[in-house]
C-alpha cells in the first residue's frame, strides 16, 4: 500500500507492544483508559524499558531478549526473526533521541525514538549467518485490523503446498509470499481503518539481496494475529548471496489513518541526529556518494529503465528518466560496483563504476548497443516482448499473488496460433513438465523463409527444478536437451516469484525441418525437461519472457 503523506497520531496516547502494535489495540477497546503521555523519556519496569516519546507513543522493549512486548493484550511479540532468544539490552538518552541497543551474539539491533513523533527507527546489524534469515515482524492482534488482500494472506481450510499455501472455500488462494509488489514498487506497507494507520516503511535495502524486482513477504492476517514484514534477506527465490552489515533505518510509524509521513520514505529520510549515537556500522551521509548518469541513449522509450548498482556489500538503484535516461542515485556506500541498465528487468547494459565518499561520480551518456536488446532483432514471428518479465502472458499478473492451482487462473493449457490477434495473451506465462508440457505453436512460413534455416530463440526468467525448454519442429526434428542456466534452487513459480535468472536459449533449426507447404501451418512443440522436480506445478517448470523466430 502507498499513498500521499498521511496525518500523526496528535495528543492520543498509544502503547506499541506485541499485541497492540501502532495503537491499534485502542480500537479493540485496552486503551481506552490509557492515561496522556507524560512526556519525553523513559522508565524501567523491571522487565522492561518502557519509552514514551511525549507525542502518544509509548513502546515497551523486552531487558531480556530485545522484543517490542505485550502490554497484556494477548498476541506475540514483535521481533528480528522468529526472536533473538537471550540478549543484552541497554538503554540511553542523547538530547531528544532514545537508543535502545540488543546486542544476540554477533547481531546487533537497535530501536530509536525521537521527541515529540510517533515513529520507531529499527536498525539492524548482521555480520554473519549465526541468524538464518533477516526480517523484522510487527506482530498484532488478531481482529484489530481486517485485510485479506492480494498481497497479503490468511489461514484458509486447505493446505495445498509444503504447509504455508492455502486455498480458501471459494477456491482462492492465499500465501505469505504473495507480495505482489516488487521491492522498487512501494515505500511503505500496512494496514488502516481509517482512524488509525500501522505502517513499515522499509529501508533502502543496502544490505538486502535480489536487487530492485525482488518480492517477499509485506503483511499477513490470520486466526492467531497479524503481522508486517521488514525483510532484510530472504532465501525465497533468491539470486544473489547474503550481504552483511547494517540495514535500516525502516521505520514503524502511527498515523490517524493516512499514510506515513513522505519524509520516512527511503531515499528521503535524514537521520543526522543519529550520526553520534555509535550504531554498529553505521556510515552517516558525509561517508556515503552518489552516482549520476547525464542519459542512456539506445532505449527502447516503450519501456522503464532502471539503473542498479551491485557489489558483494550493497545494492543500490534508481530510475532513468523516460525523457534522456538521465538518473541519479545517492547515499552509496564507496566502492566499485557493477552497474546494470534494465530495459523492463532485462539487463542490457553493464559497465563497472566506482563512489568515493563525499563525491559524485558523473557518468557520460550511456550508449545501450542494439545488439544488447533482444527486441532489436529481426524476426519472422515473435511472441511477447523481451523485457526479462513474463508480462502479457496468460495468467502474468495473477502469479505474483496466487498459486497456479487458483480458481482465477485461466486453463493452462491450449494451443497457439501465430497471427492470430492472440497469440501473446493465449501462451501461458509459466510451463511445467506435468502440467502443460507440449504446448504447440502453429505459424506459416513462405517459400523462401521455408527454405533456409533460422534460429530460434526461447527467453526465461526464472526456473525451477532445472526445468528447461527442449523443442520439436513439425514433429520430424528435435532439439538436444540445454543446459539449466543458473537458477535459485528454491520454489519460484508457486510461491509468487518469475524472478530469477534471465536467460536465453536459442535452437538453430535446419532448412529441412520446414514445411515447403506454405498455406501449411508448421508446429512448434515446447516440452518442459528435467529429471528434477515432484509432480503437478512442483515439477520442473519454467517463466517464459518471450519466444521468436529470427529472420
Amino acid at each position: 500500500m502507498s499513498g500521499s503523506t498521511g496525518r500523526p497520531l496528535g495528543r492520543r496516547t498509544f502503547v506499541l507492544g506485541s499485541a497492540a502494535a501502532a495503537g491499534a489495540a485502542a480500537l479493540a477497546g485496552p486503551l481506552a483508559g490509557t492515561a496522556a503521555a507524560a512526556g519525553f523519556g523513559w522508565s524501567d519496569d523491571g522487565s522492561d524499558y518502557v519509552v514514551d516519546t511525549g507525542a502518544g507513543l509509548v513502546f515497551k522493549v523486552s531487558k531480556t531478549n530485545g522484543d517490542l512486548t505485550s502490554q497484556g493484550y494477548g498476541g506475540k511479540n514483535s521481533h528480528v526473526e522468529s526472536g533473538l532468544g537471550t540478549s543484552t539490552v541497554t538503554i540511553a538518552q542523547s538530547g531528544s533521541t532514545i537508543l535502545v541497543s540488543v546486542s544476540y551474539g554477533t547481531l546487533k539491533h537497535y530501536y530509536a525514538a525521537r521527541s515529540g513523533e510517533n515513529n520507531v527507527y529499527l536498525w539492524t546489524d548482521k555480520a554473519d549467518s549465526s541468524v538464518t534469515a533477516t526480517r523484522y515482524i510487527v506482530r498484532v492482534k488478531a481482529g484489530l485490523f481486517l485485510n485479506d488482500e492480494p498481497d497479503s494472506y490468511t489461514y484458509a481450510p486447505t493446505v495445498i503446498e509444503s504447509a504455508d499455501v492455502f486455498e480458501k472455500s471459494d477456491g482462492q488462494t492465499r500465501a505469505k509470499h504473495y507480495s505482489k509488489l516488487r521491492v522498487m514498487d512501494y515505500s511503505y506497507i500496512g494496514w488502516t481503518t481509517g482512524s488509525v494507520g500501522l505502517w513499515i516503511v522499509r529501508s533502502n535495502h543496502e544490505k538486502a539481496s535480489g536487487g530492485p524486482f525482488y518480492r517477499s513477504l509485506l503483511r499477513h492476517q490470520s486466526a492467531d494475529g497479524g503481522g508486517l514484514y521488514e525483510i532484510l534477506y530472504y532465501g525465497e527465490n533468491q539470486t544473489e548471496s547474503e550481504r552483511y552489515g547494517l540495514q535500516g533505518p525502516y521505520v514503524i510509524a502511527l498515523t490517524d489513518g493516512g499514510a506515513p509521513s513522505s519524509s520516512l520514505y527511503p531515499g528521503t529520510l535524514t537521520t543526522s541526529w543519529a550520526d553520534s549515537l555509535g550504531i554498529s556500522g553505521y556510515v552517516a551521509a558525509g561517508g556515503r556518494g552518489r552516482v549520476a548518469g547525464v542519459g542512456i541513449t539506445g532505449r527502447d522509450t516503450a519501456y522503464p529503465y532502471t539503473v542498479g548498482l551491485a557489489n558483494s556489500a550493497a545494492q543500490y538503484w534508481g530510475s532513468a528518466r523516460s525523457s534522456d535516461g538521465y538518473f541519479s542515485i545517492a547515499g552509496v556506500l564507496p566502492g566499485t560496483y557493477t552497474l546494470t541498465v534494465f530495459k523492463g528487468e532485462l539487463a542490457v547494459y553493464t559497465s563497472s563504476v566506482t563512489v568515493s565518499a563525499g563525491a559524485a561520480t558523473t557518468l557520460n551518456t550511456i550508449a545501450v548497443p542494439s545488439s544488447n536488446d533482444p527486441g532489436n532483432a529481426t524476426a519472422i514471428w515473435r511472441i511477447n516482448n523481451w523485457d526479462g518479465t513474463p508480462g502479457g502472458f496468460k495468467n502474468a499478473d495473477l502469479m505474483t499473488y496466487a498459486h497456479p492451482s487458483d480458481v482465477r487462473a485461466a486453463s493452462w493449457t491450449g494451443n497457439v496460433v501465430v497471427g492470430s490477434g492472440t497469440e501473446t495473451s493465449a501462451f501461458p506465462c509459466y510451463l511445467w513438465k506435468d502440467v502443460n508440457s507440449g504446448i504447440v505453436v502453429y505459424f506459416k512460413l513462405t517459400a523462401a523463409q521455408a527454405a533456409a534455416a533460422h534460429t530460434l530463440r526461447i527467453g526465461v526468467t526464472t526456473a525451477y527444478a532445472n526445468g528447461r525448454p527442449q523443442v520439436v519442429v513439425n514433429d520430424t526434428w528435435t532439439s538436444a536437451v540445454p543446459a539449466p542456466p543458473t537458477q535459485p534452487s528454491t520454489r519460484s513459480l508457486t510461491v509468487g516469484s518469475y524472478r530469477g535468472n534471465n536467460h536465453t536459449f536459442t535452437y538453430s533449426v535446419p532448412a529441412s525441418a520446414w514445411l515447403t507447404d506454405t498455406s501449411a501451418y508448421n508446429t512448434l512443440k515446447i516440452y518442459v525437461v528435467s529429471g528434477s522436480g515432484t509432480t503437478s506445478y512442483l515439477s520442473a517448470g519454467t517463466s517464459i519472457d518471450a519466444i521468436d523466430l529470427l529472420a
